[in-house]
């Protein structure tokens, strides 16, 4: 039996400030590539955000202590902040959100200027 952890990846996918937007297929293959390298099983749920004045398609990635390859809550954390900083970065967003059972951390992209 494992301890039960969970975190969630929250992104957008419009490009940050401009009329680009990527796709849940792309946040797929990113999360496909993620998992191929390191030994992981997420979950991609499509989403959509809805905000003051707009809204956009994203996705919540989703990591949980599975069973079979158990692992810590802090290399789970690890693991989720790593993948959302990949995604981030591809889809040029400037903010990501990871939830976890006891915070909620936001990631910020510093190559890229807030307007």
């Amino acid at each position: 039996m494992n301890n039960t952890y969970t975190a969630q990846i929250y992104i957008g996918f419009r490009e940050c400030y401009t009329k680009i937007v990527h796709t849940l297929d792309e946040a797929k293959e990113i999360c496909q590539n993620y998992v191929d390298e390191i030994g992981l099983c997420i979950t991609v749920m499509p989403i959509e955000y809805i905000y003051t004045n707009g809204r956009e398609s994203g996705a919540v990635i989703g990591l949980i202590n599975y069973p079979r390859f158990p692992n810590t809550n802090e290399n789970i954390q690890i693991k989720a902040i790593s993948l959302a900083k990949r995604l981030m970065i591809a889809f040029s967003q400037y903010r990501v959100s990871i939830v976890f059972p006891d915070e909620t951390i936001m990631l910020i992209n510093e190559d890229l200027d807030d307007k």
